[in-house]
């Protein structure tokens, strides 16, 4: 007897070059370019959301942080929109990391691939069947670079990049006005981009893409601010209202935003927090150099704190938690990471010592014999 029963198929997801979709709310993610950074996020930057870089000191460590994020849509073929203020977007863009084609992960699994076709032949009608494989090879997500190299010009040829130099009339003048324009043009820039090149989630290209939108050192006295006061002392909400408009774009488009923001600049934590609260992503480089902590044997393994301070909650109600929230970041020759806070074990034994010995060259004070040293004594 035929029955009407068919087994419902599942839908075919949307598969973009360079993302996939997260394990813990469906939301498509992109990766930030470090894989440790991928990791304490949930797997990645989600997209349609806004990840604030805290800038250190010197500005360094976030400056290479948004390298990472451009080298990245470098080797997806993703879209960018790349603006600073501070130094020429064409020099950021020839100044990032080469990538490392032959990955130690890549190596691994083609070595457990020759490994299985050559010693696991368990049965020969199992040798023609289609292998098992949970993402597409064509749709690879996340690189490893090198930073003791650069890219090449012939890769940098390829990448869809558009560079905005921000710049003022005049730096002595920090006015609202000033602040304003250069915000809004920024902004009709992004929505012009997005529209034109069908990244919104409204329109139906034939190929969808994401927009990379990478934003360097916002808020410092060459982009107009005057650490967010007006000149009669008031807030500015300049900065504010641009966050506000750029979230909300976002959210209705292919597209993720990643800038750094020199909070130390900033007049007072209010003004600091009320910025926090318009992104989705805030993270902190708190760097050792200049400071007391640069000497100090407890840190001597790493560069720097790395700060988590808000995590987005996106389609549920509670974000994605790392497993520790006391991390540091290293950098070395080839490579920056993030990882768990560790002190030396040496350090503790030290510390024993140093606090163990003064106590064995006190002398007792009086006992049966006369002389310090006498086996009498107790």
């Amino acid at each position: 007897m035929a029955t009407s029963f068919q087994k419902k198929s599942r839908g075919k997801g949307l598969q973009i070059s360079g993302a996939k979709p997260s394990l813990y709310n469906n939301q498509l993610l992109v990766s930030s370019g470090i894989p440790s950074l991928d990791h304490l996020l949930g797997g990645g930057l989600a997209v349609g959301t806004v990840l604030l870089i805290e800038e250190d000191v010197f500005g360094n460590y976030s400056r290479l942080m948004l390298k990472y994020f451009c080298a990245e849509a470098v080797m997806t073929g993703h879209s960018m929109l790349l603006a600073s203020a501070d130094l020429s977007p064409d020099q950021l863009l020839s100044d990032l990391p080469r990538p490392i084609i032959d990955d130690p992960v890549n190596a691994d699994e083609q070595t457990k691939e020759q490994y299985f076709d050559e010693h696991m032949k368990i049965a020969w009608r199992y040798t023609n069947l289609p292998k098992f494989q949970s993402t597409p090879t064509t749709v690879k997500f996340g690189h490893y670079y090198d930073l003791s190299k650069t890219m090449e010009e012939d890769l940098l040829k390829t990448a869809n990049a558009e560079m905005i130099k921000i710049g003022i009339n005049n730096a002595d003048n920090f006015s609202m006005a000033t602040n304003a324009s250069n915000y809004m043009a920024l902004i009709e820039k992004i929505q012009n981009k997005i529209e034109m090149e069908h990244f919104s989630t409204s329109s139906n290209p034939e190929k969808r893409n994401i927009l990379r939108i990478a934003l360097h050192s916002i808020g410092s006295p060459l982009w107009g601010e005057n650490g967010g006061l007006l000149p009669d002392g008031e807030y500015d909400p300049s900065l504010s209202r641009f966050l506000l408009a750029l979230r909300a774009i976002l959210r209705s488009a292919f597209a993720v935003c990643v800038l750094t923001l020199p909070t130390h600049l900033m007049c007072d934590q209010a003004f600091v927090n009320r910025i926090e609260r318009l992104c989705d992503t805030v993270v902190h480089v708190d760097s050792f150099a200049g400071s007391d902590k640069e000497k100090n044997p407890a840190f001597k393994e790493y560069h720097g704190l790395f700060n988590i301070k808000k995590l987005p909650s996106l389609n549920t109600l509670m974000c994605h938690m790392p497993d520790s929230l006391d991390l540091a970041f290293k950098l070395r020759r080839k490579k920056f990471t993030i990882e768990k806070l560790h002190l030396p074990p040496e350090l503790s034994d030290s510390a024993n010592r140093s606090q163990e010995d003064p106590d064995k060259r006190i002398k007792p004070e009086s006992g049966c014999g006369n002389g310090g040293n006498s086996k009498l004594d107790f």
